[in-house]
């Protein structure tokens, strides 16, 4: 039974911890119109309104050629410094606003160099602009990068030691993205070898439209920190007739040792993998006590925030406040933050927000 039912307004307030969400996946409507007006970019419709209705309908469609081209748009104002780094601290800025006290936001730098850009401006200005929204923020909000290689090109190596290069001045660690189907993590072994050997950390989009075994090469050949969504881990659980549950080896594996699972629910309703919040794997995950994070994936194409999602768990499956914890504390704990910095969120923060909603409610 729940201790204590949040209202939206309490999740709003309460402190969140964000772990995979795409700075390309959450600019501002208004931004993107006159960032495309500047440079004479064609829009698919001409004010911010109509434009934030067309990102949802198409990520929506349930067609991927139609999801992807909302990607083609953002990504397309996003090749020069002042509008990367504009866009960066906006992102902090809303983050902030929605009360995450902690983010970590990927993005992949190969994408914006089609305006001249090095790999090593485009991290500068999306540093610069996280830095001027967290200043804005006044410094309620703790924010690093995560510099995601495409997976179906041959970059993947430059990025990550790009992501060493950078890893004391803003970047907490690596990712890889894009289709998993016919690109294999394996196919950058030398990175993840690399990064391994870097002692730094990296987390891998798996198991989102794919199922246990982009999961399985991802933990045991590329030693994955995290799991990017993981969802379909839940391939590997067993519902029987009366009731009792059977982890198959790798599920048993995922939460035996904790690996963390970086749960976009709204995302993945879009995506297909879950046909409802009500009907998401997350909720028997949590059950389950798997190590389950809760994230946004991509808020302007998923119309989503950190609120919104947590809200949307406390309404499917009537979450308490301590439930709300549990899984912020997970994040937190899974966070590429040193761990000293990692405990004093906690301790000072995270807690202490929880404590004094509780006694509230």
């Amino acid at each position: 039974m729940p201790v204590s039912t949040p209202t939206r307004d309490q999740v709003h307030r309460a402190p969140k911890v964000l772990l995979h969400d795409h700075l390309d996946g959450g600019l501002r409507p208004q931004t993107i119109v006159e960032l495309a007006a500047e440079i004479g970019h064609e829009l698919p419709a001409p004010d911010a309104e109509s434009l934030e209705r067309w990102f949802t309908e198409s990520a929506d469609s349930g067609s991927l050629v139609r999801y992807l081209e909302t990607f083609d748009h953002t990504v397309a104002v996003m090749q020069n410094g002042p509008a990367i780094a504009r866009v960066a601290r906006e992102c902090v800025e809303d983050l902030a606003a929605d009360g995450v006290v902690y983010a970590e936001v990927r993005y992949a730098p190969e994408q914006h160099v089609t305006g001249g850009l090095t790999l090593d401006e485009v991290v500068a200005a999306v540093q610069e602009g996280f830095e001027a929204g967290v200043a804005a923020s006044g410094g309620r909000i703790v924010v690093r990068q995560l510099l995601t290689a495409m997976r179906h090109q041959a970059r993947s190596m430059e990025i990550a030691e790009l992501a060493v290069a950078w890893r004391d001045r803003g970047v907490a660690g690596f990712d890889i993205a894009g289709a998993e189907a016919g690109f294999p993590p394996t196919r950058h072994l030398d990175a993840f070898e690399y990064l391994q050997r870097e002692n730094s950390h990296f987390t891998i989009h798996a198991g989102e439209a794919f199922g246990l075994p982009s999961i399985w090469e991802a933990i045991q050949w590329c030693g994955a920190d995290r799991l990017g969504h993981g969802v379909r881990i839940i391939d590997d659980v067993t519902v029987h007739d009366d009731g009792s549950v059977e982890l198959g080896r790798l599920a048993a594996y995922v939460r035996d040792m904790r690996i963390p699972l970086e749960m976009c629910p709204r995302s993945n309703i879009q995506t297909g993998a879950a046909e409802s919040i009500a009907a998401h794997p997350i909720g028997l995950l949590t059950e389950l006590r798997f190590r389950v994070t809760v994230n946004t994936d991509n808020r302007l194409m998923s119309g989503t925030s950190m609120t919104e999602e947590m809200h949307g768990l406390v309404e499917a499956f009537d979450y308490s406040l301590e439930d709300l914890r549990w899984f912020t504390i997970n994040a937190m704990k899974s966070a590429f933050l040193p761990f000293d910095e990692r405990l004093a969120i906690i301790d000072e923060v995270v807690k202490p927000g929880y404590a004094a909603l509780i006694d509230e409610a």
